[in-house]
């Protein structure tokens, strides 16, 4: 903790608190995880100022509870100037206080019927399914809203359930999304878990042939990609000079050269790299795992990133926060943001500015040089090669002449 103050006696005035057993254990979590001296210095001040404020009425901190938590920060404001990561702070400090065993961790809130049978569904999903967590949480979103749909916030009776129920809330989850997409999505969740209650005996009637099909013509349109001077125009305005350009240029590098996904650019550990064999291994859905051959302007680009620009942390993840917490990208939405500023940089506007557009851009470059659909489904790791048939309409150039004449030799 000394490395945050000039003045010695801080320390010792810091430890004589009441929590002051735990600040060192506090501040070094701070200083490993990036944080400013003026940042870490502040959070300390206000562990230092709640430890004031309970000791001056009694209590001690075994006693510590959540609820003292959230009455404090408008205490504090009457007499401190008051910031909007206080009670950030403050959960932080409770954690590590839970983590050391001084304080009880307080019993979670009660969980309704609903949410205690898409509980047991998660745990399906996970352990015997395999699915991704993202896809998970968006199973469970449309799993808890039929249940709360059908039975209030009774208990679920399974046995109950009939097509009329579930068609009435396909319906209306389909008018209240209005994205065919999206409501495609409530379909594949309901009939997953109609699938799950059959299997484990909750319902004797097979219910997924009664789930509506949501209006959405496969291959309506084209993919959305950029040509290859475009990925040229879009990595050469990268800015390659500060660490956090570096790093995004490495995840440029990634989803122009090998298509990947965005929340596989996010899930990327060091143990994924096997420079070695030149070979990067993709976790993709469930428990299948890729293997594609690195690059070697993308190897370039990750060493670089690696060896001088990735911050000091203890995350395993590749790719992290540049600015502290140091630590992995909380979501997939990070990378389209890094891919949507690296586009408004280059002065290009494409209709979809997302970091798919970079793997759609990987897909028509490979057909326009000759690769057949399989091969560009193995790149892509399509797991259904119809996935892959869109790209058949790209090269329009070669579609033109199988068109056929139109009636009336009309143009």
């Amino acid at each position: 903790m000394e490395q945050f103050y000039k003045d010695p006696h801080t320390p010792v005035r810091m430890r004589e608190g009441l929590f002051g057993a735990y600040v060192d254990v506090f501040a070094a979590q701070f200083s490993a995880e990036g944080y400013a001296r003026a940042s870490s210095r502040y959070a300390l001040q206000v562990v230092a100022d709640l430890g004031h404020w309970l000791s001056e009425r009694g209590i001690v901190v075994p006693q510590l509870t959540t609820k003292h938590l959230e009455l404090y920060p408008d205490c504090r404001s009457s007499h401190r100037h008051r910031r909007s990561g206080d009670s950030a702070i403050l959960r932080r400090l409770f954690a590590l206080l839970v983590e050391q065993g001084i304080v009880a961790q307080e019993p979670e809130r009660e969980r309704t019927p609903a949410e205690r049978s898409a509980q047991e569904f998660r745990c399906y999903l996970e352990q015997e399914r395999g699915l991704a967590p993202a896809t998970v949480v968006t199973y469970l979103e449309f799993t808890t809203r039929l249940l709360v749909h059908c039975f209030a916030d009774g208990e679920p009776r399974l046995e109950d359930l009939r097509a009329a129920d579930v068609v009435g809330f396909v319906q209306r989850e389909a008018a209240r999304l209005h994205c065919p997409k999206r409501a495609k999505l409530v379909t594949t969740a309901v009939r997953a878990f109609l699938q799950y209650a059959r299997y484990r005996g909750l319902i004797t009637i097979d219910l997924r042939s009664s789930v509506p099909t949501v209006a959405s013509w496969s291959m309506a349109s084209l993919p959305k990609g950029l040509s290859s001077d475009e990925v040229e125009c879009l990595l050469s305005h990268c800015e390659r000079e500060t660490a956090l350009g570096r790093r995004n240029w490495a995840i440029l590098l990634l989803l122009a050269r090998l298509g990947l996904r965005a929340g596989e650019v996010v899930a990327l550990l060091f143990e994924d790299l096997d420079w070695e064999a030149g070979e990067i291994s993709i976790r993709a859905s469930g428990t299948r795992t890729d293997r594609l051959p690195i690059p070697q302007d993308v190897g370039a680009a990750l060493a670089e990133y690696l060896h001088h620009s990735r911050p000091a942390c203890s995350s395993r993840r590749v790719f992290i926060r540049m600015r502290a917490p140091h630590r992995g990208f909380l979501s997939s939405a990070a990378i389209g943001t890094i891919v949507r500023r690296a586009l408004d940089h280059a002065g290009l506007n494409p209709a979809h500015k997302g970091a798919h557009l970079l793997r759609h851009s990987v897909a028509t470059r490979m057909l326009r040089q000759g690769a057949s659909l399989t091969e560009i489904g193995e790149i892509l790791r399509h797991r259904n090669p119809q996935t892959t048939m869109i790209y058949a309409k790209v090269d329009r150039d070669l579609l033109r002449p199988l068109a056929l004449p139109w009636p009336g030799c009309a143009q």
